[in-house]
C-alpha cells in the first residue's frame, strides 16, 4: 500500500506484546503496520519506504532450527531499526554477535542502568525500572556496537550502533511497567527515524476514502449493518467515499439485542441518508443453528449465512461486486494471527475466518488497520452520535455466542431479556461509559431454586463486565455490590426461566471477554 504519511513497520516474531508496540507508536501520531517475518525483504522495504523498522520479541531462540531470522542485508538497507527482546537477539546474531542461554533468566521488573545516552537514551534517567521477559541474552554484541544499558543480570540490556542507526533493547519499552518506555520509543521515532508525528484520524479518513474509491471504481458495494460501532463507522466512511454506490443491508438474524432496527433507521436512514435494506432472516439462521453446540461451528455458520443473505440481496442491485465490513485490527489478530505472523490463533471471527471460500464478492475493509478506540475517534470525526459510538462492542455472531450450547428461540428470549436488564442497570448507575463491555450469558445448566414456596429448576445467567482499552487485555469490573444486587434481582424476578445469577471475575488473559 502506498501511503503519503510516515510509516513504521513492525515485524511480528510472535510476542504477546507486538500489538502493544503498535498502539504505543500510534499514540505518538505515527502510523505503523505489523508484518510477518516472511514479508521482511529488501523489495518490501523499497516498496513501502518505511521511516523505521521494529523487530518484536518472540518465543524462539536464535540458535534453534528454523528460528525466524531476518536477512542480514536488511541491516545495511539504511532503514533505522530497533530490535526488542528476541528482535535484538536476531539482529545481533545475524550481524556476528553471540547469543546464549542466560545464566539467570529475567522475568518481570528489573533496574536498568544507562551507560551511553546517545540515541535511544537521550534525556533518559540514569537508573529506572524496566520490564524483562527473556531466557537468552546477547553476551557479545556485533562489531561496531556499544553496550548502552545493563541490569544486574544482563550485561547487554541495550546495544547500539548509532552510525548505522541500529539499536537493540533486551527489555520491553512498550509495556507500562517500563518507566521510561514511552520516552525511549519517542527517541527512536523522532530522533533516530526523523518522524514528524503528523498521522491523524483526519489524514487516515482522507486516505481511506481515496483507497475505497480506487478499489471500488464504478461498482456498487453492499455492507452488512448490525448497529454496532464497527459496521456503523465503516458504513459512513464508505458512503463518504462512494455515496449512492453503497447499499447497506440490515439482517435481522434473530440474534440481535433489543432495539437494533429502530436505531439503524434513526441513525442511517434519517440522519445520513444512506440506503438501508431490511431483511428478516431469523428463521433461516435458527434453522441452520439447530442442534449446533460447538462455538466455532456456530461462528462459521453465522458468517456463511450472513454472506449468503448479502449475495441474495446483491442480486437485486445492479453491478454489485464488493462486500464492505467493519473488520478491526483485534479481529485479525485473534482470528488468523497478526498479518500471518507466528502468534497463536485464539478464535475465528465471522468477518475474518468464517467467510465461505466460494464467496462471490470481493472485500472492502477500511477499518482493518484500526483499534476500537481509533474507530470511535474516526466515527466522531465523521459525525456519528456519542450514544452509538460508545455503545458496548457486540460480537458479530450476536447472542449466539452468549448462549453456551444450542441456540433456540427460548434461549434467545432469555438471554436477550437478561442482557437488556444488565444494560439498563449499568446505565442507571452511570457506569456504562467506564466499562468496555457488560452483558449476560446463558449457562446451559439448571439449578434448584425456590419461588413462591415452590421448587424451581431453571436456567443460570452469568453477568460479565470488563474494563479494557482495546480488548487485547481486559480486567473484570469491580461493580458495586448494590448494582450487582439490582441486576440479579431484576433478572430473576423479570426474566421467566431464570432462578440464579452469577458474576464472572475472570480477566483476559487467561479468559476471553466473550464466553465463546
Amino acid at each position: 500500500m502506498n501511503q503519503s504519511h510516515e510509516l513504521i513497520l513492525i515485524v511480528d516474531y510472535g510476542s504477546q506484546y507486538t500489538q502493544l508496540i503498535a498502539r504505543r507508536i500510534r499514540e505518538q501520531h505515527v502510523f505503523c503496520r505489523i508484518i510477518p517475518p516472511g514479508q521482511l525483504t529488501l523489495q518490501h522495504l523499497r516498496e513501502e519506504r518505511p521511516k523505521g523498522l521494529i523487530l518484536s520479541g518472540g518465543p524462539n531462540s536464535v540458535y534453534q532450527p528454523n528460528a525466524p531470522l531476518p536477512d542480514a542485508a536488511i541491516f545495511s538497507s539504511g532503514v533505522p531499526t530497533l530490535g526488542i527482546c528476541y528482535g535484538m537477539q536476531a539482529m545481533a546474531h545475524r550481524l556476528g554477535g553471540v547469543v546464549q542461554r542466560a545464566e539467570k533468566r529475567e522475568y518481570g521488573h528489573a533496574k536498568i542502568t544507562v551507560m551511553d545516552t546517545d540515541g535511544l537514551f537521550d534525556q533518559i534517567k540514569p537508573v529506572s525500572s524496566c520490564w524483562m521477559s527473556h531466557g537468552d541474552s546477547v553476551v557479545t554484541p556485533p562489531e561496531g556496537f556499544v553496550v548502552s544499558a545493563q541490569t544486574d543480570n544482563t550485561t547487554s540490556a541495550a546495544i547500539a550502533n548509532p552510525g548505522r542507526k541500529l539499536y537493540g533493547l533486551q527489555f520491553h519499552p512498550e509495556v507500562a511497567h517500563t518507566e521510561e518506555g514511552t520516552r525511549i520509543l519517542r527517541n527512536f521515532l523522532f530522533k533516530v527515524c526523523g518522524c514528524k508525528g503528523e498521522w491523524t484520524m483526519a489524514s487516515f479518513a482522507d486516505e481511506a476514502v481515496s483507497r475505497i474509491k480506487q478499489q471500488v471504481g464504478a461498482a456498487n458495494v453492499v455492507l452488512g449493518l448490525s448497529g454496532g460501532v464497527d459496521s456503523s463507522v465503516a458504513a459512513v466512511l464508505v458512503h463518504k467515499a462512494i455515496g449512492e454506490q453503497l447499499t447497506c443491508v440490515f439482517v435481522d438474524n434473530g440474534l440481535l439485542r433489543s432495539g437494533e432496527r429502530q436505531q439503524i433507521e434513526d441513525a442511517f436512514g434519517r440522519h445520513f441518508h444512506i440506503t438501508v435494506r431490511y431483511v428478516d432472516a431469523a428463521s433461516r439462521f435458527l434453522k441452520r443453528l439447530s442442534g449446533v453446540a460447538d462455538p466455532e461451528q456456530k461462528r462459521k455458520i453465522i458468517g456463511e449465512e450472513f454472506v449468503r443473505v448479502f449475495e441474495a440481496e446483491a442480486r437485486g442491485i445492479s453491478n454489485v461486486k464488493f462486500l464492505a465490513q467493519g473488520t478491526l485490527y483485534p479481529d485479525v489478530i485473534e482470528s488468523v494471527s497478526a498479518w500471518g505472523g507466528p502468534s497463536a490463533t485464539i478464535k475465528t471471527h465471522h468477518n475474518v475466518g468464517g467467510l465461505p471460500r466460494d464467496m462471490h464478492l470481493a472485500l472492502v475493509e477500511p477499518l482493518r488497520d484500526l483499534f476500537k478506540d481509533e474507530v470511535r475517534e474516526l466515527g466522531a470525526l465523521l459525525g456519528l452520535s456519542e450514544e452509538l459510538l460508545h455503545r458496548h462492542p457486540f460480537p458479530g455472531p450476536g447472542l449466539a455466542v452468549r448462549i453456551l450450547g444450542e441456540v433456540t428461540e427460548e434461549r434467545l428470549r432469555i438471554v436477550r431479556e437478561a442482557d437488556l436488564r444488565v444494560e439498563q442497570e449499568i446505565r442507571a448507575a452511570n457506569l456504562y461509559r467506564s466499562l468496555w463491555q457488560a452483558f449476560a450469558v446463558l449457562v446451559p445448566v439448571f439449578t434448584v431454586g425456590v419461588m413462591g414456596d415452590e421448587r424451581t429448576y431453571e436456567h443460570v445467567i452469568a453477568v460479565r463486565a470488563v474494563t479494557s482499552q482495546d480488548a487485547m487485555t481486559a480486567d473484570w469490573a469491580k461493580l458495586p455490590p448494590e448494582v450487582l444486587g439490582r441486576i440479579s434481582n431484576r433478572i430473576i424476578n423479570e426474566v421467566k426461566g431464570v432462578n440464579r445469577v452469577v458474576y464472572d471475575v475472570s480477566s483476559k488473559p487467561p479468559a476471553t471477554i466473550e464466553w465463546e
